[in-house]
């Protein structure tokens, strides 16, 4: 990304912010429909932040802002920013793909490439024109040391990625993202396909990857979001002059703070309601 990684370095040092992302007005439309409604969001740098909600509140569609993934979305629209480093993503000058390697994603559902291990997890240092052997080994080997996936198969880094079950798939995606070194990960519901056990390990390696990271999560799991999670913002359907639930609004923020305080102390009644089961 020429503009944006020259321009980071060049104002870097005389540019601080204390928040490595920050959403500012943020609306999305999908052709007519108003998906995410004036999103305002600071994520702090090294923590876990955590989107919950019913599902259709935009919590996926503001996480896919964050990377511009929207773009490949037909009719989608999205107005205001969207600032990384205090850049907006959304810049005319910004090449997305370049966004993506410096903010990676893993999806719901693990999509290992078929390929080997090794392969998987060089597959973006080959796409940036790495060639050199023994830079492609030790990157593949430190990305699976620090998703957890490196004893259980270091033995055989040429057996097939597909081979792999569904826990140490989707360990392998986090590989394959942090091999390029993205500065932060994004996580869309990535233990909604996984067992107990599988899932468990996902949030120990979350815990352990923030101290590298800044990582993003969407979670249907408010469970999961206590658990993992330093920030939490609750995304809600809108209210109708009614005060009832109109789902024609979708995509407003209702709340956003500490993690603890959403969960313990939340100032917004439609958070209490959602917390306790009361609706979602």
């Amino acid at each position: 990304m020429t503009v944006l990684t020259k321009e980071i370095q060049q104002q870097q040092a005389s540019i601080y912010r204390e928040y490595v992302m920050e959403l500012c007005n943020l609306d999305v439309y999908y052709g007519n429909f108003h998906a995410v409604r004036d999103v305002n969001m600071k994520i702090e740098s090294n923590k876990i932040t955590a989107l919950i909600g019913p599902s259709g509140c935009g919590k996926s569609t503001v996480l896919r802002c964050m990377n511009r993934m929207n773009d490949l979305v037909k009719n989608s629209r999205v107005e205001g920013e969207v600032l990384f480093q205090g850049f907006d993503l959304y810049d005319a000058r910004i090449d997305p793909v370049q966004v993506r390697q410096r903010i990676g994603m893993v999806f719901q559902k693990p999509n290992p490439f078929p390929k080997s291990i090794f392969d998987n997890v060089a597959y973006g240092l080959r796409l940036l024109g790495e060639r050199n052997r023994d830079v492609l080994h030790h990157v593949v080997e430190q990305s699976l040391k620090r998703a957890a996936l490196w004893d259980e198969v270091k033995g055989n880094l040429k057996r097939s990625g597909l081979s792999l079950s569904g826990g140490q798939q989707q360990r392998l995606c986090i590989a394959r993202t942090i091999a390029i070194k993205p500065e932060v990960i994004l996580m869309d519901e990535p233990c909604s396909a996984l067992d107990p056990i599988a899932t468990l390990k996902i949030e120990d390696l979350m815990r352990e990857l923030k101290e590298e990271y800044t990582i993003v999560i969407v979670t249907h799991n408010m469970q999961q979001a206590a658990r993992v999670s330093d920030y939490t913002a609750f995304m809600m359907m809108g209210e109708g002059l009614d005060g009832e639930i109109d789902e024609s609004r979708a995509g407003e923020l209702a709340e956003f703070d500490r993690t603890d305080i959403i969960f313990n102390n939340p100032s917004n009644q439609r958070t209490s309601d959602y917390i306790k089961g009361r609706f979602g």
